[in-house]
């Protein structure tokens, strides 16, 4: 452990944390129940979790809740009545609007109101594709609220994906805005969307919020302002919470796989609920002065569990910020952090490694002090990028809470807590009441500091209950190769002290020369050189490895391309990984693509490499 971070003791022992894995561990029912307690339901479960249909596993069966009267309704009558439950910022850092719990819970009436009066009833499909305003969280909460199901569908998606997604959904209603602001530039969400139900058989209607105030056309028929719909009779006044059962589906949300059409994940109410409220308290040790950003869209599920649904059920202060970390300057979140008081700020790997390339200068003319934790989330995160984000963003005295988790999972599954002694780019260990297996092909654990096939071994509150309207493909995917576990794709490590270093995607190994090297390994080595700001990292056929390592290299400023330069770093990944993991070939480039998510889409990179079709393109950011 000599590695270790160790925390600041103000967030308890690490005694008491152990001391409640090993009863979560002994009991993982009965752990599960006792939080859900602390919420409250409409009717009680006739039983915690009925296992009896393997993999399709249901939990709090009999039991009538509603995620939004635990995320709202409940808080009305307590202290958290006039609590800010949401600041919002505009991209252009002057926009702001402000809501507490009371506040909230009138706008969620008024859109469910709106909503309702379209003909929307429990069971019917709504699609969402809005930019991160409020509304988006309204509408959400307002879909929940009548015991609809909401699609979320990250507003940068071409019409095309809106299509696939709109239809296979069969969405009834559409909810979006004239346009968003990205990077200064207007991005016409509506014209796409026009496009992209041009020829829908299901959607009746779409609502409209005005953000950026451009011309767009309006279907008389079909099209409605939202700001005229709210003005109308129908938009006043209380919308009862629907009562729904804990199994009742809460909303699909779809993820591309490596090929074929997006996987529609289903998630429902009840299990759901207790997840992201417990996983988010536990963790992130929620309090309640704190003022918790999440810089993930909610078009993803990170912006579902931890933007959405997580804080509200806890009680806290989300804080939405529009825009993104670079503009129109490389120190725009470390302002708002400073300015707004942000005291627990969670992103992505891959957004801290991009900051990282402007230096240390922009965020050391920022007062961050009212940071207290900080977190990562959607992919592993280099040794090299956690050491910075601790050094500079969290002065050396924030916990990081690594966690690893899917949108199959709905809540985290791997993580630390802040009063564990941390490992800069492990994960850490299983949440509370999960258990984890590293095996080999055959099904066989391996031994420690071997790599393996990650898989999870209990069921979950909040895990996926099935793929939407597609059962076949969801026991098929994760079910089948190690039947009665879970198979999360990605392929995994434990060390002696029994944490988890998650190495990357299973189709994200590269054998060479009979050695299996993940790319996170390989591109965590690249971005330790001082002129490397990201990398990703594939294999090519070779004739005698069998693979070739291939990198791509993005600079930092103030390094440029040239043969030396790749010389240096090939000796450098010789050096500090093995002489095996040394690149054949070094690419440099300006970027790289990714998902929206900001997940590297090394697949794309293979595929050109190597001539062959891309396959789906539509999660790539550009």
């Amino acid at each position: 452990m000599d590695d270790a971070v160790y925390p600041d003791p103000s967030f308890g022992s690490a005694e008491e944390t152990e001391a409640l894995r090993a009863a979560a561990a002994a009991d993982p029912v009965g752990f599960w129940a006792d939080r859900a307690a602390e919420l409250e339901w409409f009717e009680p479960w006739d039983k915690v979790l009925d296992d009896s249909n393997p993999p399709f596993y249901k939990w709090f069966t009999g039991a009538k809740t509603n995620i939004v009267h635990n995320c709202i309704d409940r808080h009305l009558a307590g202290p958290y009545k006039n609590k800010l439950a949401l600041i919002w910022v505009g991209e252009n850092g002057t926009d702001y609007r402000t809501f507490s719990y009371f506040s909230l819970d009138r706008e969620v009436n008024q859109m469910a109101n709106v909503i309702k009066a379209m003909g929307v009833g429990k069971g019917d499909k709504v699609t969402i594709y809005l930019p991160r305003i409020p509304e988006v969280m309204f509408a959400m909460l307002a879909c929940a609220k009548l015991g609809a199901v909401h699609s979320v569908i990250f507003a940068g998606f071409s019409a095309d994906a809106l299509t696939d997604r709109i239809d296979d959904s069969e969405s009834k209603l559409v909810i979006t805005a004239d346009g968003s602001w990205v990077n200064g530039e207007i991005f016409p969400l509506k014209d796409i969307v026009d496009a992209g139900i041009r020829f829908s058989p299901t959607v009746e209607n779409v609502i409209v919020v005005k953000r950026t105030g451009q011309d767009v056309h309006m279907d008389a028929l079909r099209d409605h302002w939202y700001h005229d719909l709210t003005a109308l009779p129908i938009a006043n006044g209380k919308c009862a919470t629907e009562h729904v059962d804990a199994e009742d589906p809460l909303f699909i949300l779809y993820t591309s796989g490596s090929t074929g059409k997006p996987k529609a994940i289903l998630h429902t109410h009840g299990g759901y609920m207790v997840g992201t409220y417990t996983t988010l308290k536990y963790t992130f040790d929620i309090r309640d002065e704190d003022r918790w950003w999440c810089t993930a869209d909610p078009g993803w599920v990170t912006g579902h569990s931890y933007l959405v649904y997580g804080p509200l059920l806890n009680g806290a202060t989300a804080f939405m910020f529009e825009g993104g970390p670079t503009y129109p300057y490389p120190n725009r979140w470390w302002q708002l952090i400073e300015y707004y008081g942000i005291t627990t700020f969670y992103t992505a790997p891959t957004a801290i490694r991009s900051l990282m390339r402007f230096g240390d200068a922009w965020p050391n003319r920022h007062d961050l002090s009212s940071l207290r934790l900080l977190g990562s989330v959607g992919e592993p995160i280099n040794p090299e990028a956690w050491q910075w984000f601790h050094r500079v963003i969290g002065k050396g005295r924030c916990p990081i809470m690594d966690t690893w988790w899917q949108t199959e999972t709905g809540m985290f599954q791997i993580c630390p807590t802040p009063s564990m002694p941390l490992k800069p780019g492990s994960a850490g260990k299983p949440f509370f009441g999960q258990e984890v297996e590293i095996l080999d092909d055959a099904g066989q654990p391996v031994a420690d500091g071997e790599e393996g096939f990650l898989v999870l071994k209990n069921p979950q509150p909040a895990m996926l209950r099935t793929l939407y309207k597609d059962d076949e493909r969801y026991v098929n995917t994760y079910w089948s190769k190690y039947p009665g576990k879970y198979l999360a794709g990605d392929s995994a490590r434990r060390d002696a002290d029994g944490y988890l270093w998650v190495i990357g995607r299973t189709d994200d190994v590269i054998k060479v020369s009979g050695h299996r090297l993940g790319t996170a390994e390989v591109e965590s080595a690249l971005v330790s050189h001082p002129a490397v700001a990201e990398a990703a990292a594939i294999g090519l056929p070779h004739d005698v490895k069998g693979n070739a390592i291939h990198a791509y290299v993005v600079l930092r400023m103030g390094y440029e391309p040239s043969q030396q330069l790749a010389e240096e770093i090939r000796k450098h990944i010789s050096v500090h990984l093995s002489p095996i993991a040394k690149p054949d070939w070094i690419d440099f480039t300006e970027k790289l693509p990714k998902t929206r998510s900001g997940k590297i889409m090394r697949r794309v990179l293979k595929a050109r490499a190597l001539g062959q079709d891309e396959g789906d393109l539509t999660t790539l950011e550009d």
